[in-house]
């Protein structure tokens, strides 16, 4: 069972997802209204890239946004305008990333500009309930597709044709009104990323969502009565001065912990976490093992415990991309399996898609993450 904690602290907003013994996810946000991942702008193209089959469109006056141009689309000519979503945000060098492929999230269903089809999350694993979410929305699939997110897997069937519907006519008043816009518009501001968390945690888990900020209070109040209104009694506002919501749960603390490079383990042993631009190195280390007891068997403790820590810290930190993991070389093949089997089992309980690639002949582990949000290291002021 899971609980959200929203506040605000170093003048960003901090959420926090506890299992009910610890904070497994952290989220950082601006508190003001920058643009955001799910914005949709009438942009104008800059310039067009031939050899990188790319443009560059400017959604606002001196934001770029990177648009990689789809299979057997025409080039976009520069001084055009087009209707873009902000997909990405700008990292570091990086442009931010935008698409003409527009797509609007709701809790058991997501609109996709892809006429005709209807894709299922991987995590519903029930077969007969695969094939009958897509038959329930495959006569709605004319104009554009729908993917299924893993909420629908218990949702009533009346709720999610409902919310499809729904998506479908705001899509429809944002194309419309395009054509009445001057460029650089804003037609649709996606939700803050708060309450996008808020969305996407697992219904059935979540059991209470708490803040100490009046104002976020009611936006939240507002959001929940406006797309889950079944969730609604989740809600508290959490007013003990005495004793502030970031002291309650030791965010600070956690914080801490997240942006530090050591991580140690109960066994003894310790991982070195090293987040570069193209890559995230973990090593695992025997620490503060003695050598009194059997050596293999300390190692494939060691390890264990690193792969179930592992686990964890990406999805605290959020960390993405190509991660490559160093565990200690064990003599036995059969115990290596194991641990693989078992850092895989952890993986699939990530609702961020975690993929274990392969073993590498120096007997690396290769990972790779999906990148939904940047790191926290990069998030926090």
């Amino acid at each position: 069972m899971s609980k959200l904690i929203i506040t605000r602290l170093k003048e960003q907003i901090l959420t926090a997802l506890w299992d009910g013994t610890h904070i497994i996810a952290l989220q950082f946000d601006p508190d003001s209204s920058q643009p955001q991942v799910g914005d949709i702008y009438l942009g104008r193209v800059q310039n067009y890239v031939k050899n990188i089959q790319a443009a560059f469109i400017e959604i606002q006056p001196d934001l770029i946004g990177y648009y990689s141009i789809p299979e057997g689309e025409k080039p976009p000519v520069p001084g055009d305008e087009i209707l873009v979503q902000l997909t990405r945000e700008a990292v570091k060098t990086k442009a931010a990333v935008v698409s003409s492929k527009l797509s609007l999230p709701g809790k058991y269903v997501i609109l996709a500009k892809n006429p005709g089809h209807v894709a299922v999350s991987g995590k519903i694993h029930r077969q007969e309930r695969r094939d009958a979410l897509k038959s329930l929305l495959q006569p709605l699939c004319e104009e554009w597709g729908y993917i299924l997110r893993t909420n629908s897997e218990e949702a009533d069937d009346t709720e999610i044709l409902a919310e499809a519907r729904k998506l479908s006519g705001i899509y429809r008043d944002i194309v419309s009104h395009a054509q009445h816009r001057t460029c650089y518009s804003k037609l649709y501001s996606g939700d803050a990323a708060y309450l996008t968390a808020i969305r996407d945690t697992k219904a059935a888990d979540l059991t209470d969502i708490l803040t100490d900020q009046p104002d976020l209070y009611e936006t939240i109040r507002e959001f929940l009565c406006r797309i889950q209104p079944e969730d609604s009694g989740k809600l508290s506002l959490y007013q003990d001065k005495l004793l502030p919501l970031h002291k309650l749960f030791s965010l600070e603390t956690v914080i801490e912990r997240a942006l530090n490079k050591r991580v140690w383990l109960k066994s003894g042993g310790y991982l070195v976490i090293e987040a570069t631009e193209a890559l995230t190195v973990i090593d695992v280390n025997t620490g503060k093992y003695d050598g009194k007891k059997n050596m293999q068997d300390t190692f494939f403790k060691i390890n264990r415990e690193a792969a179930k820590e592992i686990a964890a810290q990406l999805r605290l930190r959020n960390l993405s991309g190509i991660i490559v993991v160093d565990f200690i070389d064990m003599a036995e093949e059969t115990k290596t399996s194991q641990l693989l089997e078992e850092l895989e089992g952890y993986f699939k309980k990530d609702p961020i898609k975690t993929v274990l690639v392969d073993r590498t002949k120096l007997n690396l582990v290769e990972i790779t993450r999906k990148k939904v949000r940047k790191p926290v290291y990069e998030q926090v002021k």
